[in-house]
């Protein structure tokens, strides 16, 4: 009753909210597509335009839990509901391909995102979340990262604002880009799969790039390498956590009883758990059940995750100050160029070592 009482009516909220959200990224404005944005991207303008008129909500006693518990742990529920998109057994055959590009293009993510900290003197963890953010899966790499590195609403608000940015950016451009450097039609799908961050704008840009090259096949490619990229997760929220834990004892701010354990990304091992339950599944011989779990289950999954993600980004967006992130937006957002910039280039240089560039499904 205690949940029913003090949670219930903002999750509530939330949930309306997302609802109208994915609503509105299933919209189309001539041949323009809102799916490109996404609905958690609405759900968090929308949370702060409310915010922005009414600033009390969020705080009021009916409401206030329940936005907390939405933002936090159902962001967790978000990230561990994605890994039952993930088959590793397809993904270490379709995807060890491009896993140079994939770790070359996280590795100059991250090394950029630590230079203009310290050049641009950029908070440590809006940097952090940006360079994640990036480098992985923008919006769930960032999920999974913020309750490890202790990052309140605002810093999540502003990093995913950042990589909302660039994402439409790249979703726009890069198919149009791809096709006029000569990117072949494997090419693009890695390109794609590593440049841009958001399945949905994945989705899109390689549906646009389908068209452009006549070509079936780019987007199931294109999907593959981005969910190779979401297994980056698992090790950067542990070396996150570890490095947390080191420097708190380093420095004594944590306390004495700061420890691992207790920041330690329990929900990542059950996104792990997902992941696996999908592999052994596909693993099985073809039945009803395999039938099911492949076509309906992991579809739901898909869904309700994105959906979930939506209902936190919402809460997010209710507890941000929108006044305060535009007016200390200017050297986030030319961090977010920069790694932007720095992943495109790396992508395009590496595929070109690799032999990848010129290839075609």
């Amino acid at each position: 009753m205690n949940f029913l009482r003090h949670k219930l009516p903002g999750i509530m909220l939330c949930t309306l909210i997302a609802g109208i959200s994915t609503l509105l990224a299933s919209l189309n404005a001539g041949s323009f597509s809102f799916e490109v944005i996404g609905a958690p991207v609405f759900a968090i303008l929308i949370g702060m335009l409310i915010t922005l008129f009414i600033p009390s909500l969020s705080e009021h006693s009916n409401l206030k839990n329940g936005i907390k518990f939405t933002s936090k742990k159902i962001l967790q529920w978000a990230v561990i509901i994605l890994g039952f998109s993930l088959n590793l057994g397809t993904i270490a055959n379709v995807g060890a391909k491009s896993l140079p590009v994939i770790i070359s293009t996280i590795a100059i993510s991250l090394i950029t995102a630590i230079f203009l900290m310290k050049l641009l003197k950029v908070d440590k963890k809006v940097s952090c979340l940006i360079g994640v953010g990036s480098s992985i899966c923008g919006g769930s790499a960032i999920a999974a990262a913020a309750p490890v590195i202790g990052a309140d609403d605002e810093d999540v608000a502003q990093s995913i604002s950042v990589i909302f940015l660039f994402n439409v950016l790249a979703a726009l451009i890069f198919p149009a880009l791809g096709h006029s450097i000569g990117l072949g039609t494997e090419g693009f799908a890695v390109f794609a799969g590593t440049a841009v961050n958001d399945t949905s704008s994945v989705t899109a840009a390689s549906s646009t790039a389908e068209s452009i090259y006549n070509c079936d096949g780019i987007l199931s490619a294109a999907v593959t390498v981005k969910l190779t990229r979401t297994l980056a997760i698992i090790p950067i929220t542990l070396i996150l956590a570890f490095i947390r834990t080191r420097n708190a004892k380093k420095s004594g701010s944590g306390g004495t009883d700061f420890s691992f354990k207790k920041i330690f990304p329990w929900f990542i091992l059950y996104f792990i758990g997902a992941s696996i339950i999908t592999t052994i599944v596909g693993l099985m011989s073809n039945s009803p059940f395999t039938a099911f779990y492949n076509d309906s289950f992991i579809t739901a999954a898909k869904w309700l995750a994105k959906f979930f993600i939506s209902m936190a980004m919402c809460a997010i967006g209710l507890n941000t100050n929108i006044i305060k992130l535009v007016k200390n937006g200017g050297k986030p957002i030319l961090m977010g160029f920069c790694c932007w910039t720095a992943i495109t280039i790396v992508s395009i240089v590496v595929q070109k070592a690799t032999g990848i560039y010129y290839t075609n499904i």
